[in-house]
Parts: structure tokens; C-alpha cells; sequence
């Protein structure tokens, strides 16, 4: 069967099979922490978000470079700022004032972890209330530093950046050995998960890289590469048993590199056509995909809704109906926040490209700019219009939690 060409991958304006990766991984997180089968393991659905956002926010830049030139670092953290701050400060506006009503600000450990919440840092809090939080530290601190190493090491040389990536791998696991009495330990190893979707967007965008990857997009390997990762999925818990202890740190901080490289491969078999992309990227999971930010957001006030009205529901039935519930509540967090903030932020964007093109047309020929790459120095200046594919990633590279 006829595999993907490197023009062909470049020519996708979107990744439909992303939004239903995007929502079983946001499903099984919000299982495991309300009922859901031990046997899935949910806790690995932050893996995927992890290597999801690497993957979709380096692709981003890419594409961006390609097509201007350059990389604007302003409009990267206009778009990041508007699509993640609003719905991540409106709901825990709400998890502060509805502990502080009952009483528990304090005692429930929100008031404490408050510090952290603020200044993103949250892998360092202890538990609370918005405790699930904690990987958008990791998250953020990403956005805020990939961008300026990937203009520092040179906007074309993509050895320099695939490189950068993997030398911050390596320190990932380095590191990892320094952390095991930490409250949550082997956190460096996000890192290592979030690098491995960087890497893998250098190496589809170059023409060797993809290459080298290109048996894996044809739909009998999609096939082959779906049941497989979701045999290593399953297989999560027996291999963290079996490596627990290793190098006196747990099972399940060893399993997450194995973990991330397994998603890796599946993302890779996914940018194609195939029938496991015509599975996710139906409408249902579409709808899923698209509020998995604000259902990982919403689920512990989900929770208490339900054990307020029904306090004995427990198990599997559990993580059913909280999760029906935290779409409900994302639904309305999507319409009424999400949307309306990444439009004013669209509008933002355009206003600000507006001016430079008056200032640039005002002032006549200039010289690139910092952010420029000197061996693109003879692209064209003045930014053009964000394509169809570009407004698409900067919507679903969201902080994936």
C-alpha cells in the first residue's frame, strides 16, 4: 500500500487523528483518578499529551519558518498565552472560591499550593484540589524556552535543534536520579517525553528523517502500529512491577521514556490516512478532543459535584459519570472562555501585523530582524498571512496537560 511522501506530509493542513488521540488520553486520566480499571494505567494519558505537545507546537515553528523566513516569538506566546492562561486561571478562581466558601482553604491544601499555581510551578505543590494541574508547570516552562533555543541555534539548522532536543533527553534521565525523594519524583523525565515529540517533528519535517520514518505511514502499518502501541499501553503496569526499584526509583517514573518513544512511533503512523485515523477523527472524538483541556482542568470540580448528589458511587460507574460530567462543564468552559479568548487572540495577532506592516512600509527597507536567521537573511521580511494549517496547530498544540 503507498505510503506518505515527505510533499505530502507538508502539505497537511491538519492532523485529523490528533483530536481523538488527544481525547482518549484525556479520558484516561480523568479514569484513573475516579474508578476507572487499574489495568489501564490512566496516568500514561499525560505522556501522550506530553509528546502531543512537543510533537504539534515544534511543528508550529517549523511550518512557520518555512513559510516566512522566521519565527516570531511575540505572536508564539500571544497565541499560548490566550489559548492556555484564561480557562487555567478561571477554574482555579473557581477551586479557590468554592474551598474558601466551605471552609477549606487551608486544610484542603489549595491555599498552601497557591504560590505554585501562580507562578507555574506546580509539579512542586503538594496535593490539593487542582493538583492535577501540575503537569501545565511543565508545560509552561517549555513554551517559555524551546522557542528561544530553537532562533538561538539557527532557524534553518535543524541537526542543531534535534540535537538540543537530545542532549535535553539525556539530561532528562541524568537528572531523574536526584529526584527520587522528591514529592513527585522523576519529574525531569516530563522533559524527556515532551523532547521526544520535538524530535520527532525535526525528523518529519526534514526529508531524511522522514524517510526513514516513511514504511510506518502506510494504513497496514497504521494498523499494525495502533494494536501494537495499544498492547505496550496495557503493558504499562506489568513493566513498572518490573522495574520498580531500579536504581531506587520507581517503576513508574522508569516505564515513561518507553512509554513516550511507543507514542512516538504512533504518531508517526497517524499523520497518514488509514483506518486508525478515520476512527479518530470522527465527530465524537472530535468533540472529546477539542474540550480535553478544559475536561482535564474541570475534573475534580466535576467530582465533588457528583459526590455531593451522589457521595456512594465508586468504581468503574464512577469514572463513567464524572467524566460525563466534566465534558458537560468543559463544554460550557469551551464555548464561553475558550473560543471567545483564542478569537481576541487571533484579533490580537492581526492588529499587531497590521502595525509592523505599516511601520515596515513607513520605514522603508531594514535589515532582518534578532529573530531572523542569518541564512535567511534573503526571505521575504513582512509576515504573511497565517495559513489554514498554521491556525489549526495553534489551536490543537494547546498545553496539553
Amino acid at each position: 500500500m503507498k505510503s506518505l511522501t515527505h510533499a505530502d506530509y507538508l502539505a497537511l493542513r491538519r492532523f485529523p487523528a490528533l483530536d481523538g488521540l488527544r481525547a482518549i488520553a484525556a479520558v484516561l486520566v480523568v479514569f484513573f483518578h475516579y474508578g476507572g480499571p487499574d489495568r489501564l494505567q490512566g496516568w500514561a494519558g499525560v505522556q501522550l499529551f506530553f509528546v502531543l505537545s512537543g510533537f504539534l507546537i515544534t511543528t508550529l515553528m517549523l511550518r512557520e519558518e518555512r513559510r516566512n523566513g522566521r519565527i516570531s516569538l511575540p505572536e508564539f506566546y500571544l497565541r499560548r498565552a490566550f489559548r492556555i492562561l484564561p480557562v487555567y486561571f478561571v477554574v482555579l478562581l473557581v477551586t479557590a472560591a468554592a474551598s474558601a466558601l466551605y471552609g477549606t482553604f487551608t486544610s484542603n491544601g489549595i491555599g498552601p499550593a497557591l504560590k505554585y499555581f501562580l507562578t507555574f510551578t506546580n509539579e512542586f505543590a503538594d496535593a490539593s484540589p487542582y493538583g492535577q494541574s501540575w503537569s501545565l508547570g511543565i508545560e509552561q516552562k517549555f513554551y517559555l524556552v524551546w522557542p528561544l533555543v530553537a532562533i538561538a541555534l539557527g532557524t534553518v539548522v535543524l541537526k542543531r535543534r534535534a540535537g538540543a532536543a537530545a542532549l535535553g533527553m539525556v539530561l532528562a534521565v541524568v537528572v531523574v536520579n536526584f529526584t527520587g525523594e522528591h514529592s513527585n519524583p522523576g519529574w525531569p523525565l516530563h522533559y524527556f517525553s515532551i523532547l521526544t515529540g520535538v524530535l520527532l517533528a525535526i525528523a518529519l519535517h526534514s526529508r531524511r528523517g522522514f524517510a526513514l520514518l516513511r514504511p510506518l505511514t502506510t494504513p497496514a502499518a497504521q494498523v499494525v502500529v495502533s494494536i501494537g502501541f495499544a498492547c505496550a499501553h496495557l503493558s504499562v503496569k506489568p513493566a513498572a512491577e518490573l522495574l520498580d526499584g531500579t536504581g531506587g526509583i520507581p517503576g513508574h517514573v522508569l516505564v515513561i521514556p518507553l512509554y513516550a518513544v511507543a507514542t512516538a512511533v504512533l504518531l508517526t503512523s497517524l499523520v497518514a490516512p488509514g483506518p486508525a485515523t478515520t476512527l479518530l477523527s470522527t465527530k465524537p472524538m472530535q468533540f472529546v478532543g477539542e474540550r480535553s483541556y478544559s475536561l482535564y482542568l474541570v475534573q475534580t470540580i466535576a467530582a465533588t459535584i457528583i459526590w455531593f448528589f451522589w457521595p456512594d458511587l465508586s468504581g468503574p460507574w464512577q469514572a463513567v459519570v464524572v467524566t460525563a460530567m466534566g465534558l458537560a462543564l468543559a463544554s460550557a468552559l469551551y464555548r464561553a472562555v475558550e473560543i471567545p479568548m483564542i478569537d481576541l487572540g487571533r484579533r490580537v495577532i492581526a492588529r499587531r501585523r497590521a502595525r509592523n506592516a505599516v511601520a515596515s512600509h513607513q520605514s522603508g527597507p531594514h535589515q532582518p530582524g534578532p529573530h531572523q536567521s542569518g541564512s535567511q537573511q534573503g526571505a521575504p521580511q513582512a509576515p504573511t498571512p497565517q495559513s489554514a494549517e498554521s491556525s489549526r496547530l495553534a489551536t490543537i498544540g494547546q498545553a496539553q496537560p
